[in-house]
């Protein structure tokens, strides 16, 4: 009977093992080919990935370093440098000058949004919406709108300006950072 136990109980025990143990081993998405750490914080992942330079030098000029640090915890819409790229020409070198800091501050915190907050759980309010959207307040007052397209999490921005997701769900120790191709911009 012990051996017909084990010969039946093994495979279950394997399967709740692997199970159990699944998200846990699962593999934080790179971003710009980093590796991300979900035991470090927003600000050290990001100055790691190399498609996200131009976010880590406003996020500097902005005097945001510490904040992204902090405790959180955060959800931040992280554009990518040909995120910024698609701005008017000179726009980024403009805003991180000291006197445009309030603006800057007020731009980068519109891509920040207070908790945790997963692609599937976007996924899941938008689904169950009536009008296939959702709001997601930030930090910097304005309200971005999340649809999904072609299985794919897009976010609108007050001026009515899209961004698709391009890497969801990197965790970090303070929160979680989703990729996205277009800077969100409040309107001004």
């Amino acid at each position: 009977m012990t051996n017909t136990f084990r010969k039946f109980a093994a495979p279950m025990f394997a399967a709740a093992a692997l199970a159990f143990a699944g998200p846990a081993l699962a593999e934080n998405p790179m971003v710009g080919g980093a590796k991300m750490f979900e035991n470090k914080p927003i600000a050290a992942n990001a100055s790691a990935a190399p498609n996200l330079t131009t976010l880590v030098a406003a996020v500097k000029a902005a005097g945001l370093v510490d904040t992204l640090a902090g405790p959180g915890p955060f959800t931040v819409f992280a554009p990518t440098n040909a995120a910024f790229d698609k701005l008017p020409a000179g726009t980024v070198d403009n805003l991180v000058k000291p006197e445009n800091k309030e603006m800057l501050t007020h731009i980068l915190t519109c891509h920040v949004a207070k908790g945790v907050i997963s692609a599937e759980n976007i996924m899941k309010t938008v689904e169950s919406s009536a009008n296939g959207m959702a709001t997601i307040p930030t930090l910097g007052g304005c309200n971005l709108t999340a649809m999904v397209k072609d299985g794919k999490v897009m976010i609108k921005d007050p001026r009515g300006d899209v961004a698709t997701v391009e890497t969801a769900d990197v965790k970090q120790s303070n929160g979680m950072v989703h990729v996205i191709n277009t800077v969100m911009l409040p309107k001004m």
